[in-house]
């Protein structure tokens, strides 16, 4: 009974290698093959003189062991050696000097053979899937996948593929106001594959740029089939996002198509990214047209271009200055990301205004360079820029205490109050 259960033991470690995904019938095979070899070796030193073969279709295998016949006195290895008398009683007609070859019941090599070569098994087999799952991700990357929430916790969740692989989306990859639970589903780009000391980790992201361009991929046709090309991106994941997109055909307009008809292909995208705002525009080479298009919605007046130090200065009209900088900084901020170029923005003032303004750089001795620099970064680099901006504004856009801005506007007041 004993050794039945142990053949059973050995039939179902068969049935249960035979069905796993992602290894090619040779490998397996092979793995197999050298699984019973390496417990032969255990046993005997060496498996040079046994045959194995294997077949994985029917769940079964046969061993077959070479041994040289000599004198019958002369046998010092039973297990490379015969005695002449016991090859003769397989066959008569054995002489010294030639190969017995004999067919080998694994299970008389007794239960720690067996459970040695379970071991084995295992332990080759789980190597096998994680160079699988290793190489099966990293052609992967750069390519969305949707996955089932199995475990959320504090700094990253844990998802499973169709064919139940962990994969990880950290909190740094997530959206601010992402929030799933536990059997859910997700949909994230792998970002990358880690592979410390063999063990294959997939990272998943929902903030890359890459995840908003294959988004793009999905739901513009135009953008799939290569006639629209995204050129550059620009994202505060879960804020706003700026994509720039150009046509190699000019029947088709790339903004009109990305955004689809009453927004219709766009609002998918948005929904995904949590209402991220998403501003489609026209790419160019020239980059004074590019800038002026990634700082939309503000209209800007003149720009002066500093190409070797990638810096431009832009002037607006005031009532478009605030527009420029968007809510909290953002719009400016992913204009320069998208463009590649520093971008400053100065408010435009008529010539009667400006011969009797002052730079705010005059007042150095008086306001702090840090103060001085936090205001022009709104646009505003006069005193009077500053006297006529709301004072609201200059706490909250420049991010300064509220009696930071009252001494300034004091200081500046008090120099047109002399004259």
């Amino acid at each position: 009974m004993a050794k039945k259960a142990e053949a059973v033991n050995l039939v179902e470690t068969f049935s249960e290698f035979k069905d796993l995904k992602n290894i090619d019938r040779t490998t397996m095979v092979s793995v197999l093959e050298e699984s019973f070899r390496s417990v032969i070796a255990k046993m005997f030193g060496t498996d040079d003189n046994y045959d194995v073969i294997v077949n994985p279709d029917k769940g079964d295998f046969e061993i077959y062991r070479n041994r040289e016949v000599v004198a019958d006195d002369e046998v010092t290895n039973p297990n490379s050696q015969i005695a002449l008398s016991e090859a003769q009683k397989i066959d008569e007609s054995y002489e010294i000097g030639e190969d017995v070859t004999d067919k080998v019941d694994f299970l008389q090599f007794g239960r720690r053979a067996i459970l040695n070569l379970r071991q084995t098994l295992a332990s080759k087999i789980l190597e096998l899937q994680k160079d699988s799952l290793y190489a099966k991700y990293s052609e992967m990357v750069g390519t969305i996948i949707t996955a089932e929430v199995y475990q959320v916790w504090k700094k990253e969740i844990l998802l499973l593929d169709e064919e139940g692989n962990e994969l990880l989306l950290p909190k740094t990859e997530q959206i601010p106001s992402d929030f799933y639970r536990k059997g859910e589903t997700a949909k994230a780009v792998v970002a990358r594959v880690e592979n410390k000391n063999n063990n294959p980790k997939i990272i998943l992201s929902r903030t890359s740029p890459l995840f908003l361009q294959r988004l793009f991929e999905l739901e513009v046709p135009e953008i799939a089939d290569g006639l629209i090309t995204i050129k550059k991106i620009a994202r505060i994941p879960g804020e706003r996002a700026k994509i720039a997109v150009e046509s190699y055909d000019d029947r088709i307009d790339p903004v009109g198509a990305c955004v689809g008809v009453k927004g219709s292909r766009i609002h998918g995208i948005v929904r995904e990214l949590r209402n991220e705002n998403i501003d489609v525009i026209n790419y160019t080479t020239n980059t004074s047209l590019f800038i002026q298009r990634a700082i939309s919605p503000a209209k800007i007046s003149s720009i002066r271009l500093d190409e070797e130090k990638r810096k431009a200065e832009v002037y607006l009209k005031p009532e478009e200055v605030s527009l420029a900088i968007g809510k909290n900084g953002m719009n400016i901020k992913l204009a320069s990301m998208l463009t590649e170029y520093t971008i400053d923005v100065f408010r435009e003032l008529d010539q009667a205004y400006e011969e009797d303004d002052i730079y705010l750089d005059e007042f150095k001795d008086e306001i702090d360079e840090w103060v001085i620099d936090a205001i022009k970064k709104l646009g505003i680099d006069t005193a009077k820029g500053v006297l006529n901006a709301p004072r609201e504004m200059l706490i909250e856009k420049a991010d300064l205490e509220e009696n930071t801005v009252d001494d300034v506007i004091r200081i500046l007041k008090a120099e047109f109050e002399d004259d």
